[in-house]
């Protein structure tokens, strides 16, 4: 038996990972890092420039990062779409080669810190991500959180 794929042209492909790490810190100090977007440059190297206020934003914020891909720069303008401190936080952009992109942050309070997941969601995906782009986003993320990890428990 054969399947036949049905879903219509200019169909999308819905993207989403997410990446996890143990920080010795308190939900709060987590949050208001990487919820400033000045912080990202420095854990996050695809990161380079944001242009915003110097603290967390919550919501309605908006704000502009400049970024990098292996085709080149991009720029991207963000809005905040939910923030409850500190707990969570979605930004919201969009990039003309891969459609909307949805940044999550959930802080859980455990024993011993906090446990930060970090989710991208890429909803409206035009293509599939290939096994190279997924390998390239999962290293990026081990590290960014690595960085995370470092910044937050020497401040601490």
């Amino acid at each position: 038996m054969t399947t036949m794929d049905l879903r219509p042209q200019g169909a999308t492909h819905p993207f989403e990972r997410s990446h996890a790490i143990v920080i010795a810190a308190a939900p709060e100090a987590v949050f208001d890092y990487v919820t400033n977007p000045k912080s990202w440059p420095e854990w996050l190297p695809s990161s380079h420039a944001i242009d915003c206020d110097d603290r967390p934003m919550g919501f309605g914020d908006t704000f502009h990062e400049h970024w990098s891909t292996r085709s080149g720069p991009v720029s991207l303008d963000w809005l905040v779409i939910a923030c409850d401190r500190p707990r969570l936080w979605i930004g919201l952009t969009h990039m003309n080669a891969i459609g909307p992109i949805v940044v999550q942050y959930d802080c859980h309070e455990i024993d011993g810190g906090t446990k930060f997941i970090r989710t991208v969601r890429n909803p409206a995906r035009p293509k599939e991500a290939s096994t190279e782009i997924v390998a390239r986003i999962d290293a990026e993320a081990e590290l960014g959180l690595g960085n995370i990890k470092r910044k937050v428990e020497r401040q601490a």
